[in-house]
């Protein structure tokens, strides 16, 4: 949330109008959303609009805010313009609850601007459950004088598991932006823990003296809060930290742990959103002390961790404890123009929920999609130990290819025959990836899959590998090109990149792909690189789009499995067409 606020009539004209829609339901499949006119071509762009992934029917929509479970229900907020297909200056907390993760239906509005300390936007927050199964919302409110400021919400009846009407506490604002910080440098609140004390904790996004800052807040009853002397964690290589994110992360297994677990069977996440990505650290966190302390610090260069290399922002955790698993969320944009948006009547898409772990070397975090998503597959392609020879260009047939899930795996046979990589510095494994794209061979690469591809390969968007031999290591870099995915000139092309932390010679090399017409999820060594793309071909849509695994390198490679399965659209809509 970084569009600075404007002081004009015509915010307090968009108000009124907003507090109308915030009486009716988050979108209608009609003309009128929230009670709100729409005059764009709403048809237009369609082959664009993803199937499986999370996004309202139209309009603005960004950060996925207080990801929940609560009886038996599923819950997603997020930051929401209810009045058009850009960000708005006034913004609210849509919300839409789920039996499963990946089937939506969208609910009334959760929270508008409507008091003094929030009536210039509702931004983002977290939810937190209270003993007793009782969920409460921090959220930052941007107040009258134009302060970001935390407020406190809750639901009107816990009896019901919709969580349909919240209420704003009559305390609001619990914090303010406290002595040097700014009053647009004060956002985004956590999820909260409590410690063994008893007392909870939360922190907010901010920045002071150029540092990036989580400052830390202390409270006995969740209402009254008061700040800690120091903060959590500060960084003097980074900028504003929005939508933080702290939590703990088990060091033993895949499954996931409260937010409140504090014992020496797990490590601690520090995140934060700068820069257009979300960085991660891993640590220790020392209650005492009220510190964490990582193991490395952000260094500001393509070393530090991420959770994705693409497009991937203002992400938030939760914990599952139906399934035992910590779920991750993140905001992916358009990479087409503003214009584009308009145009179309919707803009931005919430990533697949992720499963979130600890790596067994106990380095970085891995990632995977939810379980859930493999009950929409339908038709299946499988391939096994297929050679792929220099310049083999292979589709994957009978299955729908803007609309699939696959799973390829490669075996090396002549690993130890790569070429050698030249490090005689740090390298930034995007920029490698930009100067040896897909169509640049080497001995070992570039091979992988042409995902949204013509027939003729005049689009294309490759996701690959390439393998070089370093110094008593491999190193294995995985790179999503973009540059011939769309025949358009007016949308965004970057090409993506990172490494792969894994040994080649221990185990094969894999990649699953989540292609949704113009969404490209791809994770890449089990969960251990991911790499989110937005294309928009001009001829690669729908039945048109071909899928294709490829190898440019000079040495062969083998498909030792590859699984693909088409993917059923997923039921996102009104809550009347759901059986509740």
């Amino acid at each position: 949330m970084t569009r600075p606020l404007t002081d004009n009539m015509e915010i307090f004209a968009g108000l009124i109008v907003l507090i109308a829609c915030c009486c009716s339901l988050l979108i209608s499949n009609g003309n009128e959303i929230g009670g709100c006119s729409q005059t764009n071509n709403f048809f237009q762009y369609t082959n664009y609009r993803t199937s499986y992934h999370f996004q309202p029917s139209r309009n603005w929509i960004n950060d996925p805010n207080g990801p929940m479970y609560y009886k038996g229900f599923y819950h997603l907020f997020y930051q929401y313009n209810p009045l058009g297909a850009v960000f708005g200056d006034i913004m609210i907390w849509g919300h839409s609850a789920s039996y499963d993760l990946i089937n939506w239906f969208h609910l009334n509005h959760a929270l508008c601007p409507s008091e003094p300390y929030d009536i210039n936007s509702c931004w983002s927050g977290s939810t937190t459950i209270l003993p007793g199964s009782k969920p409460f919302i921090l959220y930052t409110g941007i107040d009258a004088n134009g302060r970001q400021v935390q407020n406190l919400a809750m639901p009107k009846n816990l009896s019901d598991p919709l969580l349909k009407e919240w209420v704003k506490f009559s305390g609001n604002p619990v914090m303010t932006p406290p002595n040097g910080v700014k009053k647009d440098d004060f956002r985004d609140p956590t999820t909260a823990w409590q410690g063994s004390d008893g007392e909870w904790r939360v922190i907010v996004g901010s920045r002071s003296n150029n540092q990036g800052i989580a400052i830390l807040y202390r409270s006995k009853d969740f209402m009254h809060w008061t700040k800690f002397q120091n903060p959590l964690y500060s960084s003097e290589r980074t900028g504003m930290w929005e939508c933080p994110d702290f939590y703990p992360v088990s060091i033993n297994g895949t499954k996931g742990v409260d937010t409140s677990v504090l014992n020496p069977s797990v490590k601690h996440v520090m995140k934060a959103s700068f820069n257009s990505h979300d960085y991660y650290m891993l640590g220790t966190y020392n209650p005492q002390m009220e510190k964490f302390f990582p193991l490395t610090d952000f260094e500001g260069t393509s070393s530090d961790l991420r959770y994705d290399y693409g497009k991937f922002y203002a992400s938030k955790t939760f914990f599952d404890n139906v399934k035992n698993r910590r779920i991750l969320w993140g905001w992916v944009n358009e990479s087409d123009s503003r214009q584009d948006d308009i145009e179309k009547g919707w803009s931005g898409v919430q990533s697949i929920p992720r499963q979130i772990w600890l790596d067994i070397n106990g380095k970085q975090l891995l990632q995977w999609p939810v379980e859930e998503i493999e009950t929409l597959r339908g038709k299946q392609a499988s391939i096994d130990d297929k050679k792929l020879e220099s310049g083999s260009v292979f589709e994957v047939s009978g299955i729908t290819a803007s609309q699939v899930d696959v799973e390829v795996v490669f075996e090396l046979p002549e690993l130890e025959e790569a070429d050698e990589f030249i490090n005689p510095g740090l390298v930034d494994p995007q920029l490698l990836c930009n100067d040896k794209n897909a169509l640049i061979p080497s001995r070992l690469g570039p091979f992988g899959l042409l995902a949204l591809a013509t027939e003729e390969l005049t689009e294309q968007t490759a996701i690959f590998f390439q393998i070089f031999r370093g110094h008593n290591r491999f190193v294995v870099l995985m790179c999503s090109d973009q540059s011939r995915s769309s025949l358009r000139k007016d949308v965004d092309k970057t090409t993506y990149g990172a490494f792969v932390d894994i040994d080649p010679r221990q185990e094969k090399i894999s990649l699953r792909s989540l292609i949704d017409h113009s969404m490209i999820e791809s994770f890449g060594g089990g969960g251990r690189t991911c790499i989110t793309s937005r294309v928009y071909p001009q001829l690669a849509t729908d039945k048109a789009a071909r899928l294709y695994v490829f190898n440019n390198g000079t040495l062969g490679v083998v498909i030792s499995s590859l699984n693909a399965w088409s993917i059923n659209e997923a039921r996102i809509g009104e809550e009347e067409s759901f059986k509740v």
